[in-house]
């Protein structure tokens, strides 16, 4: 495919630019793959010179990390200004937030999901590793148990181990059709609330 003609150029900060930037590249990597989209095709769906986005983010494999990276770490907005409520409805708002940011990058999300299943490459591990750390602190946080510190090992594993059952399920919502977005809300929703406060009874005291 050869290389779009360039969107109208507009003055931006240099944080909105990057984020242009890295929208565009979301769309061509999660739409084309990796070994099919260069910068210049990035460069030119964002409205830029192609040395500006070298700038920003060095080479084509930088940039492709750092959209893993925005991917697969869950944004600060999705558990940020919750009300002083129930666990329940912190947790129903923060998977409403997360399901909008999988339901607008789809593809990029379905392409990142999927590196962790091919392995062998310690920059991607690293990611998908921090990935999960800050997703598990996101959700103690949004079920108020942040501050928990008997068995915060076993507690923190269970919370990791249900990011994979999450993954696997945003396929059955956007691969398969098997499951709606409602029903993905209600079972992330739930099952979350079930292992903070059935399973981590059960077990942090063996």
């Amino acid at each position: 495919m050869g290389v779009q003609s360039p969107a109208p150029r507009r003055r931006l900060e240099p944080d909105a630019r990057r984020a242009e930037i890295l929208a565009a590249a979301r769309g061509q990597f999660g739409s084309r793959g990796y070994g099919t989209v260069s910068l210049a095709d990035i460069a030119a769906d964002a409205g830029v010179a192609r040395a500006l986005v070298s700038h920003y983010f060095g080479t084509k494999r930088q940039l492709y990390l750092e959209v893993i990276r925005q991917m697969m770490v869950v944004p600060a907005s999705v558990s940020e200004a919750l009300p002083p409520t129930t666990a329940e409805e912190r947790l129903s708002i923060c998977v409403d937030r997360w399901l909008d940011v999988v339901e607008r990058n789809r593809e990029m999300w379905l392409s990142a999901i999927g590196l962790e299943t091919v392995g062998n490459d310690p920059e991607i591990d690293r990611i998908m590793l921090e990935a999960d750390e800050i997703a598990t602190d996101r959700i103690l946080e949004a079920a108020l148990m942040a501050d928990v510190v008997e068995g915060r090992r076993k507690l923190r594993a269970m919370i990791r181990a249900h990011s994979g059952m999450l993954k696997a399920a945003s396929r059955e919502w956007l691969v398969r059709g098997t499951l709606s977005r409602g029903d993905l809300h209600v079972m992330l929703t739930r099952t979350v609330l079930h292992l903070v406060h059935t399973v981590f009874s059960a077990l942090r005291d063996d």
